[in-house]
């Protein structure tokens, strides 16, 4: 399932490295069958992504596959392992992440604009291209410049935006492990290992994007 989440009023859900930090931890530490209430006070002298010793083995809600943090919004990847696992990680993960800001700027409510939106995804060529759109259209629209630049001087842009470290981006464009993505029976490993090809889709679609070329289907698949 595609999954993405607008803050309210289409105000920033991060504002500093620490609040993006925060949003990073919360994708692993959230995403367990175990809850602790506490969970970041458990983990204050615990290196991330380390686990504190009291707790269980960890036993993931969702596998995710691909994440993108913007700066009013959010898009995961995710297949879900137990029933349910989908909506109980997203309540779990955004009521969290409301109660970090609204403690940390001493604000009330949610941070987020309603619930979130989803799109579940059955066509290998469908989540092939999505999965870039997720990972690499969101990212280069960070790059100084806008998506328009990326097209332009998509080489610096791609560089750029593999060392990017709030996005799955960074992992597949440089075969790194993370401990947010899944690693087992996860198809996105073997489409992209040739990292060749990831970066030609990935300019074809930035190019589509920057013309404005883009079909009814696809953007069907976005969830914008």
């Amino acid at each position: 399932m595609h999954v993405m989440k607008r803050g309210g009023r289409g105000l920033p859900i991060v504002r500093d490295h620490n609040d993006r930090s925060n949003f990073v931890q919360s994708l692993l530490y959230l995403n367990d069958e175990h809850r602790d209430e506490n969970w970041r006070q458990a983990l204050k002298d615990t290196p991330f992504p380390e686990r504190p010793p009291h707790w269980p083995v960890r036993k993931p809600l969702v596998d995710l596959w691909a994440w993108t943090l913007m700066p009013n919004h959010f898009h995961l990847i995710v297949r879900e392992r137990r029933d349910g696992g989908i909506s109980k990680f997203m309540q779990r993960f955004c009521g969290s992440l409301s109660a970090y800001a609204n403690a940390k700027y001493a604000e009330k409510g949610s941070l987020f604009q309603g619930g979130y939106k989803g799109r579940v995804v059955s066509d290998d060529a469908d989540l092939r291209w999505l999965a870039s759109y997720v990972m690499v259209k969101n990212t280069l629209e960070l790059y100084p410049g806008g998506l328009v630049t990326a097209a332009k001087e998509f080489e610096k842009a791609w560089e750029w935006g593999s060392w990017y470290e709030f996005s799955s981006m960074s992992s597949y464009a440089r075969h790194i492990n993370s401990p947010i993505v899944a690693i087992y029976d996860n198809p996105l490993l073997d489409w992209f290992k040739d990292r060749k090809k990831f970066k030609k889709d990935s300019r074809d679609m930035i190019v589509a994007f920057a013309d404005k070329i883009v079909s009814k289907d696809q953007k069907s698949l976005v969830l914008e």
